[in-house]
């Protein structure tokens, strides 16, 4: 998931969005999106975009006056993963990470990623073994290695903790 679709803007059809890239106006490298809302899929397509202060706002084609807009809140917005190519060296999809066993330094196993929480100051991994473990997606401090292909994340970590 990219982002999603906030209240209406206006009365033109424009919709705030809420963007869950960095920087937020990545987002509008891509156009189309598979949108999702409980059971309901729709495809939407940005017709014309533009920064209001620290707002993303979008309009989307078809959508043409405040109604059509905000029936569109809430709707989360993903790409297919072709569509995001490679991540930046030394840096990962956070959906790549959900899954990957979590081991410290010294082998011991803490389970999986079950998920990540944006905090502002570091991500936090939330990892699932014999409990659930917080654990600061913080690099070299704490997480010393990524490997996707081996599908593992070494940290620096006391598995007491």
């Amino acid at each position: 998931m990219l982002g999603r679709v906030g209240a209406p803007h206006g009365v033109r059809g424009w919709s705030q969005l809420w963007s869950f890239t960095d920087p937020p106006q990545s987002l509008l490298q891509h156009r189309r999106f598979a949108a999702t809302r409980r059971e309901q899929r729709l495809e939407l397509e940005i017709a014309d975009s533009r920064m209001q202060g620290d707002r993303l706002l979008v309009r989307f084609v078809g959508v043409d006056d405040r109604d059509a807009a905000a029936r569109l809140t809430g709707f989360e917005l993903a790409v297919p993963r072709a569509a995001l190519g490679p991540a930046p060296p030394g840096s990962w999809y956070w959906h790549d990470l959900i899954g990957l066993a979590v081991v410290t330094v010294d082998g011991t196993p803490l389970g999986r990623v079950d998920h990540l929480i944006e905090t502002g100051v570091h991500d936090v991994l939330v990892v699932q073994g014999e409990r659930e473990r917080l654990i600061p997606f913080a690099l070299p401090q704490v997480v010393k290695k990524v490997d996707l292909d081996a599908g593992r994340i070494e940290v620096d970590w006391d598995a007491e903790y």
